[in-house]
C-alpha cells in the first residue's frame, strides 16, 4: 500500500523486500497487470508500465489482469480511476471507518469499451492532463515562492535607513 502513490502510480524503486517460498507464477505482477487499492480512502487501480522480476501483489491490494486483446490495460485504470467508475464502486463499499471494495463489487463494474483507436486517444488525452496538471502545480508553487521572496526584500528593503 505505501508503494501505491496518490496520483495513481506504483513506486518500483521503493518496493518491499520479502522471501516467499513456493510462489506460483500465476501470482507474478506481470506489465500491464493493473493493481486496485481495495481498502481505503482512495479505491483506484494503478497500471504496472514494466517489467517487475519477482514481484507479487499483498492484501489489500488485488491484481487485474486484462484477458481481451479489445482491452488496452492502460484504458482500462483509466476507466477504474474514472468518476463514474468511482461513484459505482463507492456506492459499493463496505465499512464505515475503513471502506473496502470486495473483488466482486469490481467484477460486476460495467466496462464501457470503445474501438482500440478510441481507447488510444482517451490514454493519450489522459496522460496530457496529468502532465498539464503537475506543470501548474509545479508553477504555482515556484509562483508561492517568487512572490514570498519579494515580500521578504521589500521588508528588509523597507527597514534600512
Amino acid at each position: 500500500m505505501k508503494d501505491f502513490s496518490a496520483d495513481n502510480r506504483i513506486d518500483c524503486e521503493t518496493l518491499t523486500l520479502i522471501e516467499i517460498q513456493n510462489l506460483k507464477e500465476r501470482q507474478m505482477v506481470q506489465i500491464n497487470d493493473l493493481i486496485f487499492r481495495s481498502r481505503g480512502f482512495r479505491n483506484s487501480a494503478a497500471l504496472i508500465d514494466r517489467e517487475l522480476k519477482d514481484t507479487t501483489v499483498a492484501a489489500p491490494l488485488l491484481r487485474v489482469r486484462v484477458h481481451d486483446a479489445s482491452v488496452l490495460p492502460a484504458y482500462l485504470c483509466w476507466f477504474i480511476n474514472s468518476p463514474v467508475s468511482q461513484s459505482f464502486l463507492q456506492s459499493h463499499a463496505t465499512g464505515t471507518a475503513m471502506r473496502m471494495i470486495s473483488k466482486k463489487a469490481l467484477e460486476s463494474l460495467e466496462v464501457q469499451i470503445p474501438g482500440i483507436s478510441t481507447q488510444q486517444q482517451i490514454i493519450e488525452l489522459s496522460r496530457m492532463a496529468d502532465k498539464e496538471k503537475n506543470i501548474l502545480e509545479s508553477l504555482a508553487v515556484k509562483r508561492k515562492r517568487l512572490v514570498e521572496n519579494k515580500l521578504l526584500q521589500a521588508i528588509t528593503t523597507s527597514q534600512l535607513p
